[in-house]
């Protein structure tokens, strides 16, 4: 390599990502990519680490959990790679974590491709590799060519790769289809037919692998034009004999009104988002084939769309295993960072995920036990299936029967004239989440019990018991056992529910608060599609803050100040009274602070202008003698957090000096 172009790299890569905007650079994503790579992960362009390659065992568990997909998706590969074999590309495909489960290449390139880490088993993530089409289509979800000199690392200056998403049916991004290329045309415009052809051949893959998923289920095909029906097979809805959606495609949930996602719409009624119902699509399957008079309405939006549906045709090609919608470790990516006690509860909740037992989780109001809940269910076997959540405290006393159960036709009067389908029955090969199980009815209880022992469910009004294949998460806020020995809940329920327990921290127990921050904002800044930041003075009125409601209050308090803030920094002013007010009240004041603190320590601690937080803590250890243990405990955090806020100021205590 040109000792110059890497120099120059470097030094441009360097005054992009400390620049407030791009300079000399037309791509905002590669450049958003670039300043992820030097500020989150600390990564140095001149000085490229090796490729970070799995071991055959831990490459050999990656692709089995993604088995049934990945034979669906060779077949497409190998179709592609016959277009381009001349063109000296290698082709990867990756799994939803980034890493390679597939290759395709000529063997003669084998041991530069190798070189280059282009071969099974590199993981291709931004913080191992940098900027790359792999790492940056993971972070983005989009498709994006990484030409040359879009790489962060000088060394792959030389590479070009272009790679395109390929989601799982849940919606949740399940594989990166990708090909690369060791020497190319320098102009970036020389790969945009490549781009095209790779997010063709990577929805062609994703299409097939719902078809194929699906085989045993009802499909839903739709199009603006009669002749497109059969040949566009993008827009695809998965249903079930009762008009259940269980999944769709990316592409069918764009054309809804709404805007809504493909995690929104499953679980819903089809006739939710058209104006026809299960009956009227199913006569449409049953009688002559008429595409041109076949037609269906979006509801809300009026738009017109031609369809067909397609009948089960059997069943799948391969058992879905664990994680084959998801990843089974990406489901929990969201969860937790570094903390300890969650990450001790996500281990023993990955394990759990397929053994079909019942679990409680437990926590305070905000901890996340639906999230927690949901990250199980899709990391399962079930995830194919409706995951179905109910809270038991918002569901008014005199409804929860029938809204659980079930009800048939005249059953009762202000019903519906069909009858309703229970919540129990829609989670039927699912996983039913109960929410705040504690405040359901004694006499739902027992009922609820004989559920669970019989596996069936008598709807109200029936005398025909359905059989049910159920799988319950349960979550409450208070302490079941104490509900138990009150008279309040059943112990035999308890026991029955209590297939394994897994309990959620307070938030103010957490060393991992800026972890959640960043994933809050993140989730926002999408929704609300602007760019938020939150500034260094409200992170450490976080990490002061008790937080009673939790996770669940953070999101409020930090949708409250995206709304004040107006340039998109969320700065103190922005917060709601009550959080500056409560820490305002448990801050000490200067003079307070250094009460009793070392002449020598007051005076460094004042000349070096040091922030409230720091004499604050300087006082406390001061007070308890430099007992760290004790610090930790009249502040309710961990100790390891006070020695990061103690190494964050440099406070040392006397006796390390």
């Amino acid at each position: 390599m040109d000792g110059n172009l890497h120099k120059q790299h470097i030094v441009r890569v360097t005054r992009n990502v400390h620049a407030a905007s791009a300079d000399g650079i037309a791509d905002e994503v590669i450049r958003q990519s670039w300043m992820r790579c030097d500020r989150e992960f600390g990564l140095d362009p001149g000085k490229p680490p090796s490729a970070y390659v799995l071991d055959s065992s831990a490459i050999k568990e990656h692709q089995g959990q993604v088995e049934g997909f990945l034979q669906v998706a060779r077949t497409g590969m190998e179709a592609f790679y016959k277009q381009i074999s001349s063109l000296n590309y290698v082709m990867l495909l990756t799994d939803g974590e980034g890493v390679t489960v597939d290759y395709i290449g000529d063997r003669k390139y084998d041991r530069e491709a190798k070189q280059a880490g282009l071969y099974l088993g590199t993981s291709w993530k931004e913080r191992y590799a940098g900027t790359n089409a792999v790492g940056t289509c993971l972070s983005t979800g989009k498709a994006i060519i990484c030409h040359k000199t879009d790489h962060f690392y000088a060394a792959n200056i030389d590479l070009t790769c272009t790679a395109a998403p390929i989601f799982a049916p849940d919606g949740n991004l399940l594989a990166i289809l990708d090909v690369s290329s060791m020497s190319s045309p320098l102009a970036k415009e020389s790969q945009f037919l490549a781009l095209q052809l790779v997010m063709m051949h990577a929805k062609m893959i994703e299409s097939a692998n719902f078809l194929n998923h699906f085989s045993s289920h009802w499909i839903l095909r739709y199009a603006k034009t009669p002749v497109f029906v059969d040949v566009n097979k993008e827009n695809l809805i998965a249903i079930d004999g009762d008009g259940m959606i269980l999944g769709a495609t990316q592409a069918a949930v764009n054309e809804l009104n709404g805007g809504c996602s493909v995690k929104d719409v499953i679980g819903s009624s089809i006739s939710d988002y058209f104006e026809t119902s299960i009956d009227d699509l199913l006569s449409v399957a049953s009688g002559p084939v008429n595409l041109i008079n076949n037609t269906i309405t979006v509801r809300g939006a009026g738009e017109l769309f031609y369809m067909d549906i397609t009948p089960p045709t059997g069943k799948s090609v391969s058992k879905p295993k664990a994680g084959f919608l998801s990843g089974h470790r990406n489901a929990f990516d969201r969860i937790a960072g570094e903390e300890p006690l969650m990450q001790a509860s996500i281990t023993k909740a990955k394990r759990f995920a397929d053994q079909n037992l019942n679990i409680i989780i437990s926590g305070e109001t905000g901890t996340g036990k639906e999230l927690m809940a949901r990250a199980i269910h899709n990391s399962s076997v079930r995830s194919i299936k409706p995951f179905v959540a109910i809270n038991c405290a918002a569901i008014p006393e005199s409804l929860i029967e029938s809204e659980l159960f079930g009800y048939e036709q005249g059953a009762f009067t202000g019903g519906r004239k069909q009858g309703k389908k229970g919540l129990i029955m829609q989670s039927d090969g699912g996983t039913l989440f109960l929410d705040e199980i504690s405040d359901m009815p004694l006499n739902l209880q027992s009922r609820l019990l004989r559920v669970l022992a019989e596996r069936e469910v008598l709807a109200l009004g029936s005398d025909k018991p359905k059989r049910a294949d159920l799988h319950v998460i349960s979550a409450s806020h208070k302490d079941l056992r104490v509900l138990i020995a009150r008279g309040g809940f059943r112990e035999d329920l308890y026991y029955r529910l209590n297939g394994a327990t897994l309990e959620l921290p307070a938030l103010r127990h957490r060393q991992d608060i800026s972890f959640v921050v960043a994933n809050i904002v993140a989730e926002e800044s999408k929704l609300r599609r602007t760019h938020f930041q939150v500034s260094t003075e409200v992170e450490e009125i976080f990490e002061r803050y008790p937080w009673p409601g939790n996770c669940r209050q953070l999101r409020n308090v930090l949708q409250f100040a995206m709304a004040l803030t107006d340039d998109g920094v969320i700065k103190a002013n922005d917060l709601p009274d009550e959080i500056r007010s409560e820490v305002r009240s448990n801050e000490l004041s200067p003079s307070a602070a250094m009460t009793g603190v070392d002449d020598s320590l007051q005076k460094e601690a004042l000349g070096n202008g040091y922030p409230m937080k720091a004499k604050s803590l300087i006082a406390l250890l001061q007070k308890h003698k430099w007992n760290i243990t004790d610090v930790a405990l009249e502040l309710n955090l961990a100790r390891s957090t006070v020695y990061r806020r103690m190494k964050k100021y440099a406070i040392v205590a006397p006796n390390d000096r």
